[in-house]
């Protein structure tokens, strides 16, 4: 057994997500959201070029060596699956690995919103899930594609930078590619989907310009497309992909953008009121008569009314979701407080203490 099996099998056994490695720090485990280091001694940049390399495929330490940074997936047979991202800092070299559950959770398990069902059913257009890093897009995204894969007879393709899930053929074809073994990046893949009949494409990551291009032309050609960001709602999204453009594009990209969206899903994770472990809180911004014409005048502060005002179709608002949350008992008034978009609204919602706290 390696000594990073015997690290990722602690985390495990202590109910950690991510185990945090450093050069010349002791390895470190996230747990509900907090780091805590584990009870071991700091690991020398010698000793972590060590335990880094014996534990990556050799093509992929070699990508490393010359790029500094990589990212692959690790599996530990009977034990789980990890996202690993390799980097190097100011002590040298270092890693943070991410547990990928075994069993993908479907939409009812991870107590998704049931509205999610029905925007799987679109035949075309975009669907972006977004959210910061750690949020669990991913695993949102899994139960999501699970669900199709149930009930649709559909030719999905998937890019990924890695594959963290690995879905098996049920009623629909799933083919996974990933970034460095598969294919050369996320446009290529992109180029090359276009052309294999695929119903379903999902883009792990839109990252770039050119990726975010293509997304959209696959959109508005008749495919379902699934993507993410890294933005906490759905205003911002919009304005994200609008921004990644330069200005003599951008007409044309809103103008893309309002005839295939579809949807946006945007997610946060909280810690729960007990501290011992994370709930989801969710933002939907469905398709209405009213938002393709928002996106092409350029109005997005209206997109806040637009899903305000739609809750009887499945829309939701973060700030709402944060809320119902705290008044369910599952978060605290801080931790609804600090996720909030109106901060305003949620300042009645604190009691004296939690004010001292805030400012302590």
């Amino acid at each position: 057994m390696s000594r990073l099996d015997d690290m990722l099998k602690e985390m495990i056994k202590l109910g950690g997500s991510d185990l945090h490695l450093c050069s010349t720090l002791p390895p470190r485990i996230r747990q509900h959201g907090n780091l805590m280091a584990l009870d071991r001694p700091p690991i020398s940049p010698e000793e972590m070029t060590e335990i880094l390399k014996e534990a990556a495929p050799e093509v992929r330490w070699k990508w490393y060596e010359e790029n500094l940074d990589m990212d692959y997936a690790y599996e530990i047979p009977g034990v789980a699956r990890f996202r690993v991202n390799y980097m190097h800092n100011y002590f040298g070299p270092g890693a943070v690995m991410r547990v990928i559950p075994t069993k993908i959770m479907t939409i009812d398990q991870l107590n998704l919103p049931k509205i999610l069902r029905d925007v799987c059913q679109n035949d075309r257009g975009l669907v972006l899930v977004t959210g910061p890093t750690g949020s669990g897009k991913s695993t949102t995204l899994a139960a999501m594609i699970d669900f199709i894969n149930d009930t649709q007879n559909k030719h999905i393709i998937t890019i990924e930078d890695p594959i963290e899930f690995v879905h098996p053929n049920k009623q629909s074809v799933i083919v996974q590619r990933e970034i460095g073994p598969d294919t050369k990046g996320f446009a290529n893949a992109l180029r090359g989907a276009m052309r294999a009949d695929p119903d379903i494409i999902l883009v792990g990551e839109m990252r770039d310009q050119e990726t975010i291009s293509l997304a959209l032309t696959c959109a508005t050609m008749g495919m379902l497309v699934f993507g993410t960001l890294h933005t906490n709602n759905a205003p911002k999204t919009i304005d994200r992909i609008i921004d990644s453009f330069p200005s003599d594009q951008q007409n044309q990209i809103r103008a893309m953008l309002a005839q295939s969206l579809n949807s946006v899903i945007s997610q946060l994770l909280c810690r729960t009121a007990t501290g011992k472990g994370r709930i989801a809180c969710h933002e939907i911004l469905l398709r209405t008569d009213a938002l393709p014409a928002t996106i092409r005048e350029g109005s997005i502060a209206n997109i806040r009314s637009i899903i305000e005002q739609s809750s009887g179709i499945g829309m939701q608002s973060m700030d709402n979701t944060l809320m119902k949350l705290f008044k369910d008992g599952k978060i605290t008034a801080i931790e609804a407080f600090m996720k909030s978009i109106n901060k305003a609204d949620f300042e009645k919602i604190l009691t004296e203490e939690d004010k001292l706290s805030l400012r302590g």
